[in-house]
């Protein structure tokens, strides 16, 4: 248990310290951003109300949301096939112990396989689509 301490607060320290890191240059990110808008305004489009058209790239969280389920949940499928091919005692009344840690390893493996293949092809879409509106 000691050890799961020592490696949980070196994550948290160093958490801490990137989400320092990133909280100052998103603040000086957001700073050029309201600088590039203070050059895009004027003084009669501000007293009429009206503000510049922007942009913005679609957000594309919810696909690489849906790839990842899609490819956690085609993992889970993938991981249960091979454990019903390769380990049947599984779904037996009793089994060893070293047959629940292939069983764990199966599943965790193809878990992970299937999130990273999801995230790989939510990036390629979103590579095709930047292509197509350039």
């Amino acid at each position: 248990m000691e050890e799961l301490m020592v490696v949980a607060n070196v994550a948290i320290v160093f958490g801490v310290i990137y989400k320092l890191f990133e909280l100052f240059a998103g603040r000086r990110e957001r700073i050029l951003m309201i600088e590039k808008l203070a050059d895009k305004l004027d003084a009669e489009s501000l007293k009429e109300g009206k503000l510049p058209a922007f942009h913005l790239p679609a957000s594309s969280s919810g696909l690489r949301l849906g790839c990842l389920l899609a490819g956690l949940g085609l993992g889970l499928l993938a991981g249960y096939a091979l454990v019903v091919g390769t380990q049947p005692e599984y779904f037996s009344d009793s089994y060893s112990s070293r047959v629940g840690e292939t069983v764990s390893i199966i599943y965790g493996a193809c878990v992970l396989l299937g999130g990273g293949a999801g995230l790989i092809v939510s990036f390629l879409i979103e590579v095709a689509r930047a292509k197509k509106n350039k």
